[in-house]
């Protein structure tokens, strides 16, 4: 799950199309951090573990309420959405229909959990529905989550690509080249998953995955989030890269990260 965190971290220098739209850049500099991103994504694995792999859907989603609430009042300053935020600070423990791309970007946990595709799926539903219980927020969790399935379990990117086409209706017929000039930071899922997905598709390695995040821009800490999650399961994250993005994170997110990998590992 580092490679969601580390693709969060990357990108966070650029959100808000602050970028110069390159694949030419530092990967960590002093103005990258953590964003809601990684505190989200890791109080979704929390809950989950938390859980329990066999729990049924009422007790996922209330451990997932009570866990991203619990995260979200320890580090408030985030940069969590509008709505979100106020969701997240309030006594309401109801969805509010949001078809956000934040639904995608917290979901990686359950691409490594579960034994197969359709409880892949079905939690991943889950994990959206608690907020972003819009059709197409659903629909960007479970993606999300199917592609790192996917991939940690040895399909090709051919394979990833026909998934989300045929299963999920996404068109990936652009080029990355042809999605850049007229990109900018976009919130929804409808225009973040297949450009997240097509620059996984585009590379051939993790950083060079990131670095096509950075080259089209957008909201470049959330593509980071949901491209590195995918990119981590195909290749792995190389050491230098992995040793770097851990100096930007509390000891409090290294604990559910390590955690994961010790849950993942046992299995």
């Amino acid at each position: 799950m580092y490679g969601a965190v580390i693709g969060d971290i990357v990108g966070s220098q650029f959100e808000f199309d602050r970028g110069n739209k390159t694949r030419e850049f530092e990967l960590f500099t002093p103005v990258c951090e953590f964003t809601d991103d990684t505190v989200m994504t890791v109080a979704v694995a929390e809950a989950l573990m938390d859980a329990g792999l066999d729990a049924d859907e009422g007790s996922v989603k209330a451990r997932l309420v009570d866990s991203m609430k619990k995260w979200g009042n320890e580090h408030p300053g985030a940069g969590y959405g509008g709505r979100f935020r106020g969701w997240l600070f309030s006594d309401s423990r109801r969805p509010y229909g949001s078809f956000g791309n934040g639904s995608g970007m917290r979901v990686s946990a359950v691409g490594w959990l579960y034994g197969s595709m359709e409880r892949t799926r079905e939690v991943a539903r889950w994990t959206a529905e608690v907020t972003h219980n819009h059709p197409e927020g659903v629909k960007g969790a479970e993606s999300v989550a199917a592609a790192i399935y996917l991939a940690r379990t040895g399909a090709s990117k051919a394979e990833i690509k026909s998934c989300i086409e045929n299963e999920f209706g996404y068109s990936l017929s652009r080029t990355l080249d042809e999605i850049r000039p007229s990109y900018h930071h976009v919130e929804d899922c409808m225009h973040t998953m297949p450009e997240a997905f097509t620059c996984f598709l585009e590379a051939d390695d993790y950083e060079s995955a990131i670095r096509n995040d950075m080259y089209i821009g957008g909201d470049t800490d959330t593509l980071g989030a949901i491209t590195g999650a995918i990119a981590e399961a195909m290749w792995g994250i190389p050491e230098h890269i992995l040793s770097a993005g851990r100096r930007y994170l509390t000891d409090d997110i290294i604990g559910v990260l390590s955690r994961l990998d010790s849950f993942v590992s046992s299995r």
